[in-house]
């Protein structure tokens, strides 16, 4: 049984959730220990139960240890199904951190899969939906995985309600080598919903005047809804790099703009490939595709480490850090 110390690095939610899909791709049993032990209120809260839970299903797993506020859990994975699966949060967790439990072990299952997650598209302390589809999502593709995403509604804190539906096909994955790509246009979605139009068009606006000072175009799309929570963000791309940023009450839409336009500029003007997140993100599919992997981030971040700490124990030191690059020796399971 591989052993895992859920306080390691960064100490948070990440290296449980590594832990749990590396299990069901590689069938090996996993014990994670001191989990979030890191943070405030440490253990399972309930976005961690919900994706333990659906990788349970998805690999007919048997689990010690799944119940709120548990410190350790045992997964022991039996084999892979793909198929239909509606996965339902409760509260506003993030629906992409559930995806990022059980995207992988659905892309290495027999047959095609659409799940539904209910929950929160847009929250803090997580990628924003609109990245993961055009960012993750972007880079996954170049690595061979057949995926794709669909918004149905959005949810924010603390209703949730948000709606996405996934649909994936087992994918052959295979490494490459990715290089930095110019940016000649940054896209975006500006929105909100519950609230009045001119408070998305504000955002968008204060981020193209930035952008467009620091000499990029910009075309943001203006996206306004109504649904069972009230909120509003905005996400900007290009290529393998983005920047997000979330409305809060008192917070002005001009400084949700603007902060998501420093943070895409920050990455855009470094000669990274990727940015800080997505290196992160996609290490795990590097690590279970054939053959090599090398990118390099615009940070080395404990987040990072902490991934790399969790698929080394799986793999063998198959990651190792250059500098600010990330090698990636992928082992070929999928």
């Amino acid at each position: 049984m591989i052993r895992i110390d859920g306080s390691y690095g960064e100490g948070g939610g990440q290296i449980l959730r590594t832990s749990v899909t590396l299990s069901c791709v590689t069938g090996k049993e996993v014990e994670v220990f001191n989990i979030r032990a890191n943070r405030p209120k440490p253990g399972l809260a309930m976005q961690h139960l919900k994706g333990i839970e659906a990788a349970k299903l998805i690999s007919e797993a048997e689990v010690e240890g799944l119940k709120l506020g548990s410190t350790r859990i045992v997964f022991k994975p039996k084999s892979l199904k793909g198929g239909k699966f509606r996965i339902d949060i409760g509260t506003a967790g993030s629906v992409t951190l559930i995806l990022q439990t059980i995207l992988l072990p659905l892309l290495a299952s027999e047959k095609e899969s659409v799940v539904e997650i209910r929950g929160g598209t847009d929250v803090k302390w997580s990628p924003p939906v609109d990245y993961v589809k055009n960012v993750t999502f972007k880079a996954l593709k170049e690595l061979g995985a057949e995926v794709e995403l669909e918004l149905v509604s959005r949810g924010y804190y603390p209703k949730g309600g948000g709606v996405v539906r996934v649909y994936v096909t087992p994918s052959k994955l295979e490494g490459k080598v990715f290089e930095r790509e110019d940016c000649d246009v940054v896209m975006g979605i500006s929105h909100c919903q519950n609230l009045p139009k001119n408070v998305a068009e504000r955002q968008a606006k204060s981020a193209k005047k930035i952008l467009e000072l620091e000499g990029f175009k910009a075309e943001i799309e203006v996206e306004v809804r109504k649904g069972i929570s009230t909120g509003s963000g905005i996400t900007l791309w290009c290529g393998y790099k983005g920047g997000s940023s979330l409305g809060e009450k008192g917070k002005r839409a001009e400084k949700v703009g603007e902060e998501c336009a420093q943070e895409i500029l920050k990455e855009l003007k470094c000669d990274a490939a990727f940015d800080r997140h997505l290196a992160d993100q996609i290490m795990p599919f590097s690590a279970v595709a054939s053959g090599e992997t090398f990118y390099t981030t615009s940070e080395v971040t404990l987040h990072q480490k902490s991934n790399a700490y969790v698929i080394n124990k799986f793999l063998g030191d198959v990651v190792s850090f250059e500098g600010n690059g990330v090698r990636i020796r992928g082992v070929g399971l999928l």
